[in-house]
């Protein structure tokens, strides 16, 4: 068997609240709460485990999706519609924007808990670069 990533716990203030609010920007449902957690798994079998915890306790991390180009003009229109920035960028500096690395989009929004979020329709990598001067 290969090595696969099956789980991971995302620290949130509130589990529900950052369970459902990804699960509803990225078209995912909600699984069933089992003891602290609360699941959100993704097409590949990944399960993001929300757990509540302080506030104080939360350290930012990042969570990138490889997402359809359908999946992602359904998940920016969500963003929009819900009036969530987006950034073009890691850094937060192109608020308005999305990029088009890889020969894909991509862009980053913030969860409720202060988790950068990234959607991407190519993985990074995948767009061959031509020889400078080509």
């Amino acid at each position: 068997m290969s090595v696969e990533l099956n789980h991971t716990i995302v620290h949130a203030r509130d589990n529900r609240e950052s369970a459902e609010f990804l699960a509803h920007i990225l078209g995912l449902e909600v699984g069933t709460e089992w003891g602290p957690f609360i699941p959100v798994a993704t097409g590949n079998g990944v399960t993001l485990d929300f757990a509540a915890v302080p506030a104080e306790s939360i350290v930012m991390q990042h969570y990138a999706f490889l997402v359809s180009d359908e999946e992602f003009d359904a998940a920016f229109a969500r963003l929009r519609e819900a009036g969530i920035t987006y950034y073009a960028d890691p850094l937060l500096k192109q608020p308005g924007e999305i990029n088009h690395h890889h020969g894909g989009r991509g862009l980053y929004f913030m969860d409720p808990a202060g988790h950068g979020m990234e959607i991407i329709t190519r993985p990074y990598g995948s767009h061959e670069q031509r020889p400078t001067g080509s």
